[in-house]
């Protein structure tokens, strides 16, 4: 049950690097003194390929962390057979290619269609949890 976890983790690392290759690449292209960023006018107007990495790196910090405090009850209760371990992988799968759809082109109906996919499979984990849990 652990390996889904660290290869979201290390995916979130690699998506933290990402937005600042990107970002650091923007502030010299256009000539931007970085202590101006703490305007978020000029934040926006930062070019997609600048701002959606950043925004992905967000959203990889807000939904996944149910993942991984799921993902714990689920490891350390000793409950992670064959199919929660599928579950968390394909979970991680959906998570990075909604990262890449996001940081490279940003469809959003795309994007949006995967994130409920993800969401549904961590909506079943946690049901599946709670059943196992309280034995219904």
């Amino acid at each position: 049950m652990l390996h889904p976890v660290l290869a979201l983790i290390a995916w979130t690392m690699l998506m933290l690097v990402w937005l600042y290759a990107a970002r650091i690449t923007a502030l010299f292209a256009h000539k931007v003194d970085p202590q101006r960023l703490t305007d978020k006018r000029l934040l926006a107007q930062l070019p997609p390929y600048a701002r959606d990495p950043a925004d992905n790196y967000a959203n990889l910090l807000e939904q996944p962390v149910l993942f991984y405090a799921l993902s714990s009850v689920i490891h350390l209760s000793g409950w992670g057979d064959r199919l929660f371990i599928t579950l968390a992988w394909i979970y991680v799968g959906l998570r990075i290619v909604h990262s890449l759809i996001q940081a490279v082109h940003n469809i959003i109906i795309l994007r949006f269609c995967v994130f409920l996919c993800a969401t549904g499979i961590l909506g079943y984990m946690l049901i599946r949890t709670i059943r196992v849990a309280f034995n219904v």
